[in-house]
């Protein structure tokens, strides 16, 4: 389970509306004709099930009651409940599973991992899917109230068949890992990562901080928190390399393991956003050097505008238009003037002003585009990575459509960082409104490591880590029956 308050995930399959989403294939597989009948199936069951329970009750009550031959559908919110926490389980099991992946990968080796890779991008493929059609959902495609349920159900499908892609492969994953055979090297890598984020950690803070002499407020805000939460993390992550050491070294192998799997994540989400820092630096520094050349190119278009604007639009409104992004620029070259400034939003206040000209976004105007685009759909990214236990479906959703904007490039890059920035608002109400869970507990950073989705929050001590498979098997290093939470004994 996730940090949800969304209903429990269906296990369903996809149906027809489900594969229209998905990319064109050249055959039709056994698995696409069957998934309909699995998700009619399991529906039906539950039904069943549901009919069975209200004909006892009826036959039992002292008054009359007629008993309806047909149990009530599920209702269009209860449709609705479960395509978002579909979605929010698969994208955190895809996540979760590409992050062990890199850990296992770099003990065995590309090759080694490739089937595992392989399922990793056929879930990844079903979730972009799941993620297109509830976008077009939200956006009212289709109208019709049956379709729009047969959509919901293709979504639902969707999610349980790349949950499967995972789930059938967890059994081979862990006898590549073998964990429960000795942490060893796996330790040994766990421990090396760890050194090397915390030296990146300082240099990551001393780089945060000249960006806050040089620019204005804004350049940091979007990692504002992030060094405080790698720390929170890799403390964290400090207490389970120590106690999985300790579980080894005792030859308690599944606790070993158990410990190992919480520190890989720690480790993992403390990258990321030691990383954030990183790339904005690297992106600020890029923009800043990129401002003049847009401020030139964004001049260039005007002028063309003022030539030959597009045919379909009044001389009335072109002159509108034209005379907005002048004073979009007059305001940005008093920006670089007038002291710190943002180089990141100077770029996109150009962008966006000359946008409306319709006279090409070739050239300079266009790298700045991509430019705002790759940072926002990356902070957003980094933010839901780092805070998946919180953040909901119409987030993720956003932050999907985002990033195939961004792939895909042209026209729609632009909309692809409003889109980002979106999803990073909505992902950061999502926080607000779960909370810090187990924020009193005396472990050091149990709460960050569960608002973080490193821990599933299904036992007292924070649950059992995440692990590389589907909702039926990323839980599997729980805690056996009878076996108490807590610290290995000494």
């Amino acid at each position: 389970m996730t940090i949800s308050t969304e209903d429990p995930v269906p296990v369903a399959r996809a149906g027809p509306v489900a594969s229209a989403a998905a990319p064109e294939r050249d055959e039709t597989s056994p698995t696409d004709l069957l998934l309909p009948l699995a998700v009619l199936g399991a529906a039906g069951v539950l039904a069943g099930y549901g009919y069975v329970r209200r004909t006892r009750r009826a036959r039992t009550r002292t008054t009359p009651g007629m008993v309806s031959v047909r149990p009530p559908a599920p209702t269009a919110d209860e449709f609705e409940r479960q395509a978002r926490t579909a979605l929010v389980v698969a994208d955190d099991s895809v996540r979760t599973s590409r992050e062990e992946l890199a850990f296992a990968e770099a003990l065995s080796g590309a090759e080694a991992v490739a089937p595992f890779a392989r399922a990793l991008r056929a879930a990844e493929t079903e979730l972009a899917a799941a993620f297109a059609i509830r976008r077009r959902y939200e956006q009212g495609v289709p109208q019709d109230e049956v379709a729009r349920r047969q959509a919901l159900v293709g979504v639902v499908g969707r999610c349980a068949e790349a949950g499967r892609r995972l789930d059938a492969e967890a059994p081979g994953f862990d006898q590549l890992r073998a964990l429960e055979r000795g942490a060893g090297e796996a330790l040994e890598i766990a421990e090396g990562r760890f050194r090397e984020l915390a030296g990146r950690t300082g240099g990551a803070a001393l780089t945060l901080g000249g960006l806050g002499e040089r620019f204005a407020a804004s350049v940091v805000k979007p990692v504002t928190g992030y060094l405080e939460q790698a720390k929170d993390r890799l403390v964290f992550a400090t207490g389970h390399l120590n106690a999985c050491r300790q579980a080894d070294d005792a030859a308690a192998r599944e606790r070993a393991a158990r410990h190992l799997r919480a520190a890989e994540g720690a480790i993992a989400q403390a990258d990321v956003l030691v990383s954030g820092v990183e790339r904005l630096a690297a992106q600020v520094r890029e923009a800043a050097g990129l401002v003049p050349a847009a401020l030139t190119g964004a001049e260039a278009e005007i002028a063309a505008a003022r030539e030959a604007g597009p045919a379909d639009v009044p001389a009335g409104e072109l002159r509108a238009r034209i005379a907005r992004a002048d004073g979009v620029l007059r305001a940005v070259r008093e920006e670089l003037t007038g002291g710190p400034y943002d180089p990141v939003g100077a770029l996109r206040h150009i962008a966006r002003a000359v946008e409306p000209l319709g006279v090409g976004r070739a050239g300079v105007i266009g790298a700045a585009v991509r430019l705002v685009a790759r940072g926002a759909v990356g902070a957003a990214e980094d933010f839901v990575d780092t805070h998946r236990g919180a953040v909901g479906a119409e987030a993720r959703t956003l932050l999907a459509e985002a990033a195939r904007l961004l792939a895909v490039g042209g026209p729609g890059v632009a909309l692809a960082d409003q889109l980002a920035r979106q999803a990073r608002d909505l992902a950061e109400r999502d926080v607000r409104a779960h909370g810090t869970p187990y924020s009193g507990d005396p472990v050091t950073g149990l709460g960050g490591a569960v608002l973080g989705g490193i821990l599933l929050a299904e036992e007292p001590d924070g649950g059992p880590p995440a692990s590389f498979g589907g909702p039926e098997t990323r839980g599997r290093r729980g805690l056996r029956p009878g076996r108490p939470p807590g610290p290995d004994p000494a």
